[in-house]
């Protein structure tokens, strides 16, 4: 098994936050900007905002690292509810409470690169993640997977969101399904209590 690192997404690994997110260069890329966006704002703004978060403590995701030679293999996008505008107006998908926000954190986001596929970096991702929040407040932590048909693997276009075997193996417990998809499959409400450390 090779080696995998994992750090936080500062400003200064900006350009391999966009080797993982925007490989081709689009324009109208996502950046994991979806629920952090304020209402109405410019799809082509994505990437700014983003690189202002990686200014900020804490980081807005994780970068993993592989190989002798670390090459950037996947980002997991997450942040406070608090700074989650869209998530907090959802209709498909549980808001919580407010006073509650500040330190309850979404994992928003899991992407591995190709040819990096299937060698833990999606799990080395979400593991440093929980110990990323829990080492800046978080009490609870909140995913959006999707849950694959036995014996099927979930679309790429699908995956981003993880699945909820890869959340349960991080100590995630499986609350109730949303009335949110992706790639029409539900997704599932997953959480888990961390103590701040």
């Amino acid at each position: 098994m090779a080696m995998i690192a994992v750090l936080p997404a500062t400003a200064d690994r900006f350009g391999d936050i966009a080797r993982v997110l925007n490989p081709n260069g689009r324009e109208q890329a996502c950046w994991c900007m979806h629920w952090r966006a304020p209402a109405k704002e410019e799809v082509t703004t994505r990437a700014a905002r983003l690189h202002e978060l990686t200014e900020q403590e804490p980081a807005p995701g994780m970068l993993a690292y592989l190989g002798a030679e670390p090459e950037v293999a996947g980002w997991l996008g997450f942040s406070r509810r608090s700074a989650a505008g869209s998530l907090q107006r959802s209709r498909v998908l549980p808001v919580g409470e407010a006073e509650t926000w500040p330190t309850t954190w979404v994992f928003m986001c899991v992407t591995v690169r190709a040819g990096f596929r299937r060698q833990g970096v999606a799990q080395a991702l979400l593991e440093a993640g929980v110990a990323y929040a829990a080492a800046h407040g978080a009490t609870r932590l909140d995913a959006f997977p999707v849950d694959p048909e036995p014996g099927r693997r979930v679309p790429v276009s699908a995956a981003f969101v993880g699945t909820v075997g890869m959340f349960e193996r991080a100590g995630f417990d499986r609350l109730a399904p949303t009335d949110s998809t992706s790639g029409r499959l539900t997704r599932w409400h997953l959480q888990r209590e961390v103590t701040p450390a």
